[in-house]
C-alpha cells in the first residue's frame, strides 16, 4: 500500500467527489487499526454525509438525544443511523489511538529530522492547500451546527425546533470525534513529499477514497464524499445557482465567493430587480445581489447619474440604505478587441472617492496627483 499512497494526488483527492471504492477504505480501515496496535473493527457501516455521521456519533454518545433529533425533522437520519449500528456495540472511540497519537509521532520524527526551518518551509508549501481545504472543513462544521437556526425571515420550522433543542450544537460537537478522511488530505499529502507515510498508509488508504469517518472499537462509521462542489478561482466555496457542496441524504452548504448564503437567497438570484435589491435588510446579502445582477444594469435601471466624469472614466455612486455605498469607476479598456469593440470595466473603489482619475489611481496604489499614465490600457 505504501507505493500507491505514495503515488497518490492529494489535491485531487481533496476536492474529489463521488463514490469511492469500499474494498480499498475497508483495506485502510484495517491497516490504520493494525499501525494502532488495535483488533480490526467486527464491523464497517457506510452513511450518506457527515450529518448522517454526526447524527450517529450523537447515538453513540448520548443516546438520550434521539428524541431531539427526531423532534427536529431529523427522523430519517436518526433511523439510517440506527441500522448502521445495529449488531452489536460499537465499543469505545479510538479516534486518539488511529489518528491523533499516528499524527503526533510522523510529525515529530520529522520536526526532530528536518529541523524547525526546514520543517517550516515544507509546511508552507503545502499552505494554499491546507487554507482551501481548511475552509470546507470549517464551513461543514458550522453547517452541522447551523442545523435547526431559523430562515432570515425568521420563520418558524422543524428547523427552528432544532435550534431549541440544542441540536445543532451537539452534532458539531460529534465532529470533534472524526477523521477527516479526504480533508486530511494537506498533511497527508506533505508526509508523502516527505516520504514519511510508514505508519500512515492505513489512513491515507481510507482518505484517498472515503470522506469523514468515525472509529470505535467494534465499528468504525464512514460517510461519502460530496457528489457536488463547486468553487471559484480561489478555492472558496462558491454557486450562484444551487448548492457549493452537496452530499447524498440531502446534506447542502451554499456559498458565494466562501460567504454562506441560506439556501432560499441562492434560488432567489435568478428573479432579481431593483426593487427587491433595495428590499433587502442584510447588507452581505445585498452586495452578493448586486454582483449577480450587475453594477452597470443597476446603474441603467435605476436612472443614476454619475457623479463624476473625466479622461479616466466615469464615477459612479449607488446609495444603499443601512450600508456604505458602492462608488465605481467605470473605464473603457484602450485596447480595442479583435472585433473593434472596446470592453468597458467596473472597478470597484473606496466610498470616499470623489474623481474617476482618483479611483482609477487607487487600483494602482497611487495619490490622484502621482498617476500620470502615458497611455491607457
Amino acid at each position: 500500500m505504501t507505493d500507491a499512497m505514495s503515488a497518490v494526488d492529494w489535491r485531487a483527492a481533496a476536492f474529489a467527489t463521488g463514490p469511492g471504492d469500499t474494498a480499498r477504505v475497508t483495506q485502510g480501515i484495517r491497516a490504520a487499526y493494525a499501525a494502532a496496535a488495535l483488533d480490526s473493527p467486527a464491523r464497517v457501516a457506510w452513511l450518506p454525509s457527515p450529518l448522517h455521521g454526526a447524527v450517529a456519533a450523537v447515538l453513540v454518545s448520548d443516546p438520550a438525544a434521539r428524541k431531539a433529533m427526531v423532534a427536529a425533522g431529523l427522523g430519517a437520519h436518526v433511523e439510517l443511523a440506527e441500522e448502521a449500528l445495529s449488531g452489536g456495540q460499537p465499543g469505545a472511540p479510538v479516534r486518539e489511538l488511529v489518528r491523533t497519537r499516528r499524527w503526533e509521532g510522523a510529525r515529530a520524527a520529522a520536526y526532530a529530522d528536518l529541523g524547525p526551518a526546514e520543517w517550516a518551509s515544507a509546511w508552507a508549501r503545502n499552505g494554499a492547500l491546507w487554507d482551501q481545504v481548511n475552509s470546507i472543513v470549517t464551513r461543514i462544521k458550522h453547517g452541522l451546527g447551523d442545523v435547526g437556526r431559523p430562515n432570515p425571515e425568521g420563520t418558524a420550522t422543524a428547523a427552528r425546533r432544532a435550534e431549541d433543542a440544542g441540536v445543532g450544537p451537539v452534532l458539531r460537537r460529534a465532529t470533534l470525534g472524526a477523521v477527516l478522511g479526504q480533508h486530511d488530505a494537506p498533511w497527508l499529502g506533505l508526509f508523502a513529499q516527505l516520504g514519511r507515510l510508514d505508519g500512515l498508509q492505513g489512513l491515507a488508504g481510507v482518505a484517498a477514497e472515503a470522506g469523514w469517518w468515525w472509529p470505535y472499537e467494534n465499528l468504525v462509521i464512514v460517510t461519502q464524499r460530496p457528489t457536488e462542489l463547486h468553487r471559484e478561482e480561489s478555492g472558496r466555496l462558491h454557486r450562484g445557482d444551487g448548492p457549493a457542496l452537496a452530499y447524498p441524504g440531502d446534506f447542502e452548504l451554499h456559498a458565494w465567493r466562501g460567504m454562506p448564503m441560506p439556501a432560499d437567497f441562492i434560488a432567489s438570484l435568478g428573479t432579481l430587480s431593483p426593487r427587491r435589491i433595495g428590499q433587502e435588510r442584510n447588507a452581505e446579502l445585498r452586495r452578493v445581489m448586486l454582483e449577480v445582477y450587475g453594477f452597470d444594469r443597476y446603474l441603467a435601471d435605476t436612472g443614476a447619474t454619475p457623479v463624476d466624469r473625466d479622461v479616466m472614466g466615469v464615477l459612479w455612486r449607488i446609495d444603499l440604505p443601512g450600508d456604505e455605498p458602492v462608488v465605481m469607476v467605470e473605464v473603457v479598456n484602450a485596447t480595442p478587441e479583435p472585433d473593434g469593440t472596446r470592453r468597458t470595466y467596473w472597478l470597484r473603489v473606496p466610498p470616499q472617492t470623489r474623481t474617476a482619475k482618483e479611483g482609477v489611481a487607487w487600483t494602482f496604489g497611487l495619490d490622484p496627483d502621482d498617476y500620470q499614465p502615458l497611455a491607457q490600457t
